[in-house]
């Protein structure tokens, strides 16, 4: 296995290296990823950058130009129900993009055309694995729909909307188009997203996002030393 780890900035990944053995970095797109072992299991880690498109391209170096044969994607995300708090994780059941919208030509809101997929699925497996961690921790945790777009969601109104359209229980800005670029390459993927906004949202964001990013890391450690 090669796994390729996934965050979208720098504290999502930072405390990452130093776990990383004799690690090469590499900038490929204007992205630097670092290649090595951890636990000796072969890993590629990158900060894709904020939003869909650099989490796409993101995505497509490891694939193509690393050969990474499973990604996980770390970070954080906003709750939008009301049993999933600051610090609290959301593990994707399947991925949405709540912002892909051509429902004016009569297709399913969040329908990808061309492939028309709406949610794209988490691999069991790799799941499996984090939930057990999560348990064994003691952090609160929910499967379900997580959902990606353009944009920080921050009013009661966005978050009515997305949770009404796709029974989405948090959301965020890449995950879904990392599924959706590991689904047109047959890579299977996990999506982890510690809470860092509730009902606070921005103000939440800002006070607890570095802390939830640590907890990410954390988590995926321990992942990996199952997966070896």
């Amino acid at each position: 296995m090669t796994l390729g780890i996934i965050g979208a900035m720098q504290m999502e990944i930072e405390n990452l290296k130093p776990s990383v053995k004799n690690p090469v970095l590499e900038s490929v797109s204007g992205i630097q990823f670092i290649k090595g072992q951890i636990d000796g299991v072969d890993v590629v880690a990158a900060v894709s950058g904020v939003g869909k498109v650099f989490a796409a391209v993101c995505t497509e170096i490891m694939i193509l130009h690393f050969g990474v044969d499973h990604v996980i994607n770390i970070g954080v995300a906003g709750s939008l129900v009301k049993d999933l708090k600051v610090l609290d994780v959301a593990v994707a059941e399947s991925a949405v993009q709540h912002d892909m919208n051509t429902s004016a030509l009569g297709d399913p809101v969040g329908l990808i055309s061309g492939i028309n997929v709406i949610n794209f699925e988490a691999d069991k497996e790799l799941t499996k694995i984090v939930c057990e961690v999560l348990e064994d921790k003691g952090i609160t945790y929910q499967v379900g729909v997580i959902a990606s777009g353009d944009m920080f969601v921050d009013t009661d109104k966005q978050r009515d909307r997305i949770r009404r359209n796709f029974q989405a229980i948090a959301a965020e800005m890449e995950g879904a188009s990392i599924a959706h670029v590991c689904y047109i390459n047959n890579v299977p993927f996990t999506l982890i997203r510690s809470i860092s906004d509730g009902d606070g949202s921005a103000m939440d964001y800002n006070t607890f996002a570095g802390k939830a990013a640590e907890q990410s890391i954390d988590i995926v450690l321990e992942v990996i030393n199952r997966i070896k």
